[in-house]
């Protein structure tokens, strides 16, 4: 691995919410990779870093940068996904009316990072969730 950065996310803080995948943007255009990289990275990290707001206790977002691809991984610590095919589904939400009053929980978090991902690794229980997307750069 050339390279690694993690960043805690905390539950419920939407007053820092997006800040981890903006500095993942960051760094990714600061390395001058392809544009089209650089746009499905911050969709994928900022969907993952969104769901752990919301959905989640807490947990973290990690950017890792090999030389043939990126992988991005999010891990919480519950309550976990009940029904991951379900939420695989483009708008199916769990979340509560105050999270969707505030403009969130669409139900396009699992769908956008899927589109964007050329490989997304998912594994959940009631302890937590763990899901890697990796970005080749073709």
């Amino acid at each position: 691995m050339a390279y690694r950065k993690e960043y805690k996310i905390i539950a419920r803080d939407f007053s820092r919410a997006g800040e981890a995948s903006s500095e993942i943007k960051n760094i990714l255009k600061q390395l001058g990779l392809d544009e089209g990289i650089v746009k499905r990275a911050s969709i994928v990290a900022y969907e993952a870093e969104m769901n752990v707001v919301i959905h989640s206790v807490g947990g973290t977002l990690a950017l890792e940068i090999y030389p043939e691809y990126i992988a991005i991984s999010a891990e919480d610590n519950g309550p976990g996904i009940k029904d991951l095919d379900l939420a695989m589904k483009e708008g199916f939400s769990t979340a509560p009316d105050e999270i969707r009053e505030m403009g969130f929980g669409a139900g396009m978090g699992l769908p956008n990072i899927k589109k964007c991902s050329d490989k997304l690794d998912i594994s959940t229980s009631r302890n937590g969730t763990y899901l890697k997307a990796i970005i080749y750069f073709k």
